[in-house]
């Protein structure tokens, strides 16, 4: 179960940084969708930046790191405090990004009738409790 958990999170958190890299060099495929929108509007609440959008995809990338080495899956590094503490950080985040801001993201958002509020609830935020989830079990 626990590697089942791990290959699908870290596979699926690898897609998503891929996705990121395409935006951060031009695609536009998907884009409506992934950014929030302002309430009653079709404009976006912001504007993401290149750099903005490469370093979330390297820190995804970190987090496949990170998991990959919590789980026992990559031989010549041992998981240790940095890799836990890593773990705890991630868990965190997930569940925190679950939750949401209470306005666009998450579960308890107002903003509920756009693109992205719909996928947000139906496959952001489970995405994120389910990522939560895999980096807490490796913890233990």
């Amino acid at each position: 179960m626990k590697f089942v958990m791990t290959l699908s999170t870290v596979s699926l958190l690898g897609l998503i940084s891929i996705l990121h890299v395409y935006w951060a060099y031009g695609g536009r495929w998907g884009v409506h969708a992934a950014i929030p929108s302002k309430a009653g509007e079709s404009k976006p609440a912001f504007t993401p930046r290149k750099m903005g959008t490469l370093a979330v995809a390297i820190l995804l990338l970190v987090v496949c790191s990170i998991l990959l080495i919590q789980g026992g899956y990559v031989h010549f590094f041992r998981a240790n405090t940095v890799t836990r503490v890593g773990c705890m950080v991630c868990a965190g985040f997930f569940f925190l990004r679950a939750i949401g801001d209470l306005t666009h993201i998450g579960f308890f958002k107002k903003v509920n009738h756009t693109v992205f509020a719909r996928n947000d609830t139906w496959l952001y935020s489970p995405l994120c409790l389910y990522f939560g989830v895999t980096c807490t079990i490796l913890l233990f």
